[in-house]
């Protein structure tokens, strides 16, 4: 099983990008689905997370919180108004 360093994964993945996945693994003289492999699994990697300073917390949080009022509110006025065509509709 051969290893490969990971500058020679990123130019492949490149290069397949710029003239196909068939074409750049033969190019290349890899399978095909070592290459497709790479390519999958740097697309469902986890995207690194950035770190907020403790301000940036403050307002993100004040932000959700509002946001989470505000759908309660709507989810009452939703709830609100099924019961009223609900009783409309019995009659």
């Amino acid at each position: 099983m051969s290893t490969y360093s990971k500058e020679f994964k990123e130019e492949a993945k490149r290069l397949a990008d710029e003239i196909g996945m068939k074409k750049a693994a033969a190019q290349l003289g890899i399978p095909y689905y070592t290459l497709a492999d790479w390519r999958n699994r740097s697309k469902h990697k986890p995207k690194e997370t950035v770190e907020l300073s403790e301000e940036e917390l403050r307002i993100r949080n004040r932000e959700l919180e509002r946001e989470v009022a505000e759908l309660r509110e709507a989810n009452n006025i939703l709830k609100d108004a099924l019961g009223f065509f609900a009783k409309d509709r019995k009659r």
